[in-house]
């Protein structure tokens, strides 16, 4: 794959956040230190080798319906998203699809929390919402993140989710959360922004 950025957006306050696809390949030894990183054990891949990483990212890109992305902040890559048809993966039966459904997950790379840019991690979901929505087609972003992540149910919050319900998962018991494209640029245009939200940065 290329290194064609699919989409930019520049932060008025910290600069240039650029979105392109992933190479499953060549991305994935970057990926396995982000994805098994005592930080993101949300992400549920804690012990994943470097050939798991591999087929899972191989998987995706084959599939019709699953998407991942390498977020690039300042030229440099700084987080992970993924896309996905919420009524065919990760909440197939679980929910109420309606048409114009996407599904996302983010993971920001670890970094010392002192090196960190405040609303660092804000900017970042707001670049994955604003990736999302830059497709007409979609209405509403669906996430399902881990109900223990409190961090990120209030940066889901900030950028405009409401929470629907409460999902047991094979894998976690998870808080069924919605935002409308109105609700986004609601909140987006409000920027109103919890001092706890630049914690964690992981959706899942």
């Amino acid at each position: 794959m290329s290194d064609r950025i699919l989409f930019a957006r520049t932060d008025e306050r910290l600069g240039r956040f650029e979105v392109r696809a992933v190479d499953p390949f060549r991305d994935a030894r970057l990926l396995h230190s982000w994805v098994t990183h005592p930080k993101a054990a949300y992400w549920l891949m804690q012990d994943a080798t470097l050939p798991d990483v591999e087929r899972e990212y191989m998987a995706i890109a084959a599939a019709g319906n699953h998407d991942a992305f390498i977020g690039l902040y300042e030229g440099r890559p700084a987080f992970l998203i993924e896309r996905y048809d919420p009524a065919e993966v990760e909440l197939k039966g679980l929910y109420d699809a309606l048409p114009g459904d996407i599904g996302m997950h983010f993971l920001v790379a670890p970094v010392d929390t002192d090196r960190r840019l405040h609303g660092f991690t804000r900017a970042v979901i707001t670049t994955v919402m604003a990736l999302l929505f830059d497709d007409p087609a979609v209405r509403r972003v669906v996430v399902e993140p881990d109900v223990r992540n409190t961090a990120v149910h209030a940066l889901n919050e900030a950028v405009g989710f409401t929470v629907v319900e409460r999902l047991a998962k094979p894998e976690k018991e998870a808080l069924l959360s919605v935002c409308t494209r109105e609700m986004f640029q609601s909140a987006v245009s409000a920027a109103a922004v919890p001092a706890t939200a630049t914690a964690q940065g992981v959706t899942r």
